[in-house]
C-alpha cells in the first residue's frame, strides 16, 4: 500500500530520518552522506543557482540510499509521490492516467464492458476481470451497484453510455474514440488495458504510485519513473498548465524516508 502521509506529515527528507543503529541503517547513512558529499561537489563545481529543497538529490542517487536502507527487503516497493499546484488549473479535475511501464507492475483490475452478443462473448473470455453488459448497466451504474477501474463499449453502445458521461467523466472512465475505448475491437482493447498501469492523485493533487521494486535493477526502475513522468508532462499539457504544475517529487519505500528529488 503507498504511503499517502509521505507529504501530508510534512514531506519527510532522509537528512531529517533518523537511522536505527544497525548494520542495514549504517550502510545506508554512510551511502546517503557519501551521496549528499558528491552531490554538494556538483553544486558548488555549477555556475547556475538553483534552488532545491532541503536534501534533494538525483534519481539515481536517491534510489541508492532506498536500496541501501530496503537491502533486507528486496519485495518491498519503490514509490514516487508528485506534488502539482492545482491552483494554477482553470478547471481543476481528478488526476488520472494510464501508461505502458517498461517493467510491468501487476494490478488487478475489473474493466466494464459495455458490449453484446459476440463482442460480449469476447470480453467475458478474455481471462480479464469484466463485467459485461448491455444497455442494463447503464441503471445499473447509476445505482452505483458496480466498482471498476476502466470502461470500454463498442460504437452500438455508445449512445447509451453517453447517459453516464457526468458520472464516468470526472473520474475519467467516459470511453472515448481519442482513448480507443469506443471500439469493435474489444479483446483487442481490453488486453491493452490489461497491460496499461494506471495512476491518479489524490483530492489535494499529489499523484501516489509504484514505480518498481527494491530487487529491480535500477536502469528499470528509472525508465518506469521517466515514464511516468513524461505523462505528467503530458497532462500538465492537456489541462493547459504552462509551468511550474509539478512542485515538488519524492521518493521512497515501503519503510524508507521520502527523498526530494532534484527538479530538472
Amino acid at each position: 500500500m503507498l504511503r499517502t502521509h509521505i507529504l501530508s506529515k510534512g514531506l519527510l527528507t532522509a537528512a531529517a530520518a533518523p537511522l536505527q543503529t544497525t548494520t542495514r541503517a549504517a550502510t545506508a547513512s554512510t551511502v546517503y552522506n557519501t551521496l549528499q558529499y558528491n552531490q554538494q561537489q556538483r553544486s558548488y563545481a555549477s555556475a547556475k543557482k538553483v534552488q532545491h529543497l532541503p536534501g534533494a538529490m538525483n534519481f539515481t542517487d536517491a534510489l541508492a540510499v532506498i536500496k541501501a536502507m530496503e537491502v533486507g527487503k528486496p519485495n518491498h516497493v519503490v514509490e514516487v509521490h508528485i506534488q502539482t499546484n492545482p491552483k494554477l488549473e482553470k478547471h481543476s479535475q481528478p488526476i488520472r492516467s494510464s501508461v505502458l511501464l517498461k517493467k510491468p507492475i501487476k494490478q488487478d483490475a475489473t474493466i466494464l464492458v459495455f458490449a453484446e452478443g459476440k463482442q460480449a462473448e469476447e470480453a467475458r473470455n478474455s481471462g480479464a476481470k469484466v463485467i459485461v453488459g448491455g444497455p442494463e448497466l447503464v441503471k445499473e451504474i447509476m445505482d452505483g451497484q458496480h466498482k471498476f477501474d476502466k470502461c470500454i463499449c463498442t460504437p452500438g453502445m455508445f449512445p447509451s453510455v453517453t447517459k453516464l458521461a457526468r458520472i464516468l467523466g470526472p473520474k475519467g472512465l467516459m470511453p472515448t474514440v481519442k482513448k480507443g475505448t469506443v471500439t469493435d475491437d474489444i479483446e483487442g482493447v481490453i488486453q491493452a488495458q490489461t497491460a496499461a498501469f494506471d495512476f491518479r492523485g489524490d483530492k489535494n493533487g499529489v499523484v501516489h504510485t509504484i514505480i518498481g521494486k527494491v530487487n529491480w535493477e535500477p536502469k528499470d526502475i528509472e525508465a518506469n519513473y521517466k515514464i511516468i513522468m513524461d505523462q505528467m508532462k503530458v497532462l500538465s499539457q492537456e489541462r493547459f498548465v504552462k509551468k511550474d504544475w509539478i512542485k515538488n517529487v519524492y521518493i521512497s519505500s515501503t519503510q524508507g524516508p521520502g527523498i526530494p528529488l532534484i527538479s530538472n
